[in-house]
């Protein structure tokens, strides 16, 4: 199969979740055999931060430079747009009118999505453009796949690769630790369940990791804080934890059947995850056996005192489960099906 992503970024995770997933569903993509051409726009703010490159990677200055693999769109098997994808509408239309095989939508953001085209703000995608894809790849699986108004509306979750998350062999540092870009509905809730128990706790130790934190938020004395790190160096900073925490966005909450790319990353690395609570969560990971439900400081306290045999085997568990549905040898398998089940029904 041939393929061109047009995609958010794959060179720098700064900020974003989306750069692990294209870059674990590329390689193996590659390693099946397949031929994939990953096309993104250079921004300032990546560019300051990439952490990545590899050979099938393009990056282009506007739009305008698009005609440059028009070639490759027509040939290719399949077509793929992500969510947020810098002026998305016009590259989602420029591809819609060129492409000759399967298109496809991966949106790594739904429930963001969906409250974005219902308030008419058509950043990345409109509703008209959604029904043109012959796959609509969603980030969310349950009740809103029935909302979006896609032709093939399709779970699609996001991916943890286990050749860079795994468990790993280094100190202890911390009781507790969170990995993620601030964002406003989450902080909430990172206060609740990391910062007041970091309060009630000061015997106890906690880190926060992510950009873009507010320089008016008072920190505990017992809590880390980490600008960034890089994905080459988020399996240690998570095994460095005797737990980690999951905290979802508003969005994602009342959407359900959201789960994030960190939960999966943790969960490969064998740390155990603290997460709050949205529907769905339970077909992902069975509570109290493989994760463990969080609505106020007073359950993390409480899970923070389980001892160390049943630590680890909740750890052990939540691996075992994303070893066997959500790697990125899963995802890529997933995909030729999809495309493969498209171009067989065009030929039917």
């Amino acid at each position: 199969m041939r393929a061109v992503f047009f995609g958010l970024s794959a060179t720098s995770a700064w900020g974003n979740g989306h750069a692990t997933n294209y870059r674990g569903l590329v390689g193996a993509l590659r390693a099946r055999g397949h031929d994939v051409l990953f096309l993104e726009r250079d921004r300032p703010w990546y560019a300051q931060a990439r952490d990545f490159d590899a050979p099938w990677i393009r990056l282009y200055d506007e739009l305008s430079d698009l005609p440059r693999w028009e070639d490759d769109v027509r040939a290719a098997d399949l077509v793929l747009v992500g969510s947020y994808v810098p002026d998305g509408c016009d590259v989602a239309e420029w591809v819609l009118d060129r492409a000759r095989g399967v298109t496809a939508f991966w949106d790594i953001d739904t429930p963001v999505t969906t409250a974005k085209l219902a308030r008419g703000d058509y950043e990345y995608l409109s509703p008209a453009l959604v029904e043109r894809f012959d796959l609509y790849l969603s980030f969310t699986s349950g009740p809103l796949l029935d909302q979006l108004g896609a032709r093939r509306p399709t779970p699609f979750h996001c991916i943890a690769d286990p050749t860079l998350y795994r468990p790993l062999d280094v100190p202890v540092s911390w009781d507790l630790g969170y990995l993620g870009t601030y964002s406003d509905d989450r902080q909430p809730t990172l206060d609740a369940l990391l910062l007041e128990p970091a309060r009630a706790r000061p015997d106890r130790s906690f880190v926060v990791a992510g950009p873009q934190y507010p320089a008016g938020i008072e920190w505990p004395g017992n809590v880390a804080r980490i600008e960034s790190i890089a994905p080459a160096d988020h399996a240690s900073f998570y095994c460095a934890q005797r737990f980690t925490l999951n905290v979802t966005r508003r969005d994602m909450i009342e959407a359900g059947w959201s789960p994030s790319v960190r939960l999966f990353e943790a969960a490969a690395c064998g740390v155990p995850v603290i997460s709050d609570w949205w529907e769905g969560l339970d077909t992902f990971f069975e509570p109290e056996r493989e994760i463990l439900i969080a609505e106020s400081a007073s359950d993390v306290q409480r899970h923070l005192e389980l001892d160390d045999e049943r630590r680890r085997a909740i750890g052990e568990r939540a691996r075992a489960r994303v070893l066997q549905r959500h790697t990125a040898q899963h995802r890529a398998e997933e995909l030729e099906r999809l495309v493969g089940a498209v171009l067989q029904g065009a030929v039917a």
